[in-house]
């Protein structure tokens, strides 16, 4: 009796166990050696199974190149067996859409990179950021922001210090419109003109107002005229700021046409594309029609944060 009693039992918890989708999770996270008999004769789990590494992506380390300078890394992508089965056996068939991936990091960050400068974001990342340097032209400023609102896009305004201190409700919108600030020097100088000390000065003084007026901490920095030497570079790094640049200019300080400007971005832009802006009437004129051309390429707009993050973008 004893006997029947243990055998109902045992039959009664490896029921429980194979319905229970913590149990399952344990289980999936199994090598196929370690997978209980259920796993390891399911059609379907070991289709998942082979085809895994079909749709697997190694990482790619963040590293200094000869023409781009620096460039982060982006993340690898690993098949999750178990949630991925979990996603499929409803239907019972293999579905690549409904593949469940993990992240996987790279060894190399952007942080782990000695000074330098920074052209583009990953060139197989599909996002671009628009950079926009401030030291005039509110006149052109809350179109704009309306602009980019409208399209759901948060860019990168880098600010002159001065600016900021003449105009600190204009830098306070654009942060409450949810877009990234960064540090364009105090007075618009020649960097590469500067004595270390100079440039020190330049710097910090536009950290302490855009800190003061925006309550944001300050971590990318925009040569005026994109005008640096080394030295500029690594005086940057010692304030924890990375100094940006850009891969294709509207050259909107000339007043092109929209037409004009916006084939001049389209013809360039790519993956990893940085796009300098200024606020101009140009600018203004063209951004609703050159964020829609953006987007019908398949491209993110995102922030210089967002593209130099190592996330990587799922389709």
């Amino acid at each position: 009796m004893k006997r029947v009693s243990l055998m109902i039992l045992f039959c009664l918890v490896a029921w429980v166990a194979i319905d229970n989708p913590y149990v399952n999770n344990y289980f999936g996270s199994l090598k196929p050696a370690e997978q209980p008999a259920v796993k390891q004769t399911d059609e379907l789990y070991q289709t998942i199974l082979k085809n895994a590494p079909t749709y697997e992506k190694p990482a790619s380390d963040a590293k200094i190149d000869r023409v781009w300078k620096a460039m982060p890394g982006y993340n690898g992508l690993k098949v999750d067996i178990a949630a991925s089965y979990k996603n499929m056996k409803t239907k019972g068939v293999f579905d690549e859409k409904r593949l469940v991936y993990t992240q996987i990091k790279p060894k190399v960050g952007l942080t782990d990179l000695p000074a330098s400068p920074i052209y583009r974001g990953h060139p197989e990342k599909p996002m671009v950021s628009f950079i926009i340097n401030v030291a005039w032209g509110n006149e052109y400023l809350p179109d704009i922001l309306a602009t980019l609102k409208k399209h759901n896009v948060q860019a990168s305004f880098f600010l002159e210090g001065n600016w900021v201190k003449k105009n600190p409700e204009l830098a306070k919108m654009i942060v409450s419109a949810g877009h990234e600030v960064g540090n364009h020097s105090y007075s618009h100088p020649d960097m590469a003109k500067l004595t270390a000390g100079q440039a020190r000065e330049q710097l910090i003084k536009t950290n302490e107002i855009i800190e003061a007026v925006t309550e944001k901490k300050v971590t990318w920095f925009g040569p005026p005229s994109g005008s640096y030497r080394e030295e500029t570079v690594k005086i940057a790094h010692e304030f924890n700021m990375k100094t940006v640049l850009w891969t294709v200019d509207t050259v909107d300080w000339k007043k092109p046409a929209p037409d004009v400007l916006i084939n001049r971005v389209i013809s360039k832009i790519d993956n990893g594309s940085m796009v300098l802006m200024h606020p101009t009437d140009s600018t203004a004129k063209s951004l609703d029609r050159l964020i829609t051309l953006i987007k019908e390429k398949n491209l993110k707009i995102g922030t210089v944060s967002e593209l130099m993050s190592e996330e990587r973008i799922i389709k």
